[in-house]
């Protein structure tokens, strides 16, 4: 009986020592990090990825975003120099493709995910009474990205070219950074038009689309978006990768006048 009572005493003492005793300073304590993912970006997709930037990180606290904007050949330069970057959205298929030829993304880590089109735009008084394309022989500067690093006014010059009124009208031409510049000049009337994406033309009210470039003019208007091979955050930029493409995501790209990619 003695040991019965003493085998409860113990049990009752070795509870209240575990109960009553605090964590080991040499126990290992979880720590959750902080990432943060580097998305080099076409400067028309701004404001649709601002928009889903702070979706995404509402819904993962440990994830930080960080958007770099401008011209896709600009920023394709920037990825092969060495720029650490964890996705590539490009506004044009060449600029994404030449990146996968030389191995820096994965073919298998990308994919042709947004449409849209390019249209004519005037300030919007325009004192030029610019109706079409064929008016533009009406302005004095027209405003185009540059053809070599903006794959707007790469597709702005091919669509002028089969229309026939390139010849004419390139001593007009005002080249700029990237296609928001474009949108700038024009709404400022620092030019009587410029060539912009549908996209950008719908976020400003000071401009007023004339037209909209035919799609037999120009080569497909795409936007692949890709994983850098280098990124240092593999597993988190393949899960913003996939929200990219998720329904959410292409609702929002829709709001701002894209199109997804069948």
């Amino acid at each position: 009986m003695k040991n019965m009572y003493r085998f409860i005493a113990l049990f009752i003492l070795a509870i209240l020592i575990v109960g009553c005793s605090s964590p080991s300073s040499d126990s290992p304590v979880k720590e959750t990090k902080s990432v943060e993912l580097t998305i080099s970006a076409a400067a028309s997709l701004q404001e649709s990825l601002e928009a889903l930037k702070a979706s995404y990180e509402k819904e993962h606290a440990t994830i930080k975003i960080t958007y770099n904007f401008g011209g896709s050949g600009a920023l394709q330069q920037q990825i092969i120099q060495g720029a650490p970057v964890d996705l590539f959205f490009s506004a044009a298929e060449n600029k994404f493709n030449e990146l996968v030829d030389k191995g820096l993304i994965d073919e298998k880590q990308g994919t042709k995910l947004l449409a849209n089109e390019l249209v004519l735009v005037v300030p919007a008084g325009n004192e030029q009474n610019i109706q079409s394309f064929k008016d533009l022989k009406q302005a004095q500067h027209i405003a185009l990205g540059t053809p070599e690093t903006v794959p707007a006014g790469q597709y702005g010059v091919e669509s002028l070219k089969n229309m026939g009124l390139w010849n004419d009208l390139e001593a007009k031409v005002v080249y700029t950074k990237d296609v928001r510049q474009v949108l700038t000049y024009t709404e400022t009337g620092n030019v009587e038009a410029g060539l912009v994406y549908k996209t950008d033309a719908l976020i400003s009210d000071k401009v007023t689309v004339i037209a909209t470039a035919p799609a037999d003019t120009h080569a497909p208007i795409i936007y692949p978006v890709g994983i850098l091979k280098d990124s240092k955050h593999t597993a988190e930029a393949e899960a913003f990768y996939q929200y990219l493409q998720s329904e959410e995501a292409l609702k929002t790209f829709e709001k701002y006048g894209f199109q997804a990619v069948q």
